[in-house]
């Protein structure tokens, strides 16, 4: 069994599968609660979250000898990762049919 990285993206102040009324929030989390509950119980769920926007990034680097951090993100993008989830899966297919289920879930493009 091999493990995958299912990531999305965002552009900058998007949030994948972003809710806009209480009641859309309440759907859209039972989704995610029921797709996470179905990864769990197969045993395909090793680790998964949310992260916060390239804004609240600091980059750590080696200069000189020395460590440097600066605020911001490294690189200039248009799109950031926005969240993932890392599964365990027996294949390439395998991790594709999570993704599917994951795009269901959040109805946000999945990298796998």
């Amino acid at each position: 069994m091999s493990q995958f990285l299912l990531s999305t993206y965002a552009s900058e102040g998007e949030v994948p599968g972003a809710p806009r009324t209480p009641a859309e929030m309440e759907t859209f989390m039972k989704r995610v609660a029921a797709l996470e509950a179905e990864m769990d119980e197969s045993g395909t769920f090793v680790f998964g979250g949310a992260l916060h926007g390239p804004d609240a990034s600091t980059v750590v680097r080696a200069s000189k000898g020395d460590v440097l951090m600066t605020d911001g993100p490294f690189v200039e993008a248009k799109e950031h990762i926005a969240g993932f989830y890392i599964i365990n899966a027996d294949d390439l297919d395998a991790a594709l049919a999570w993704a599917r289920k994951v795009v269901d879930a959040i109805d946000h493009p999945i990298e796998v």
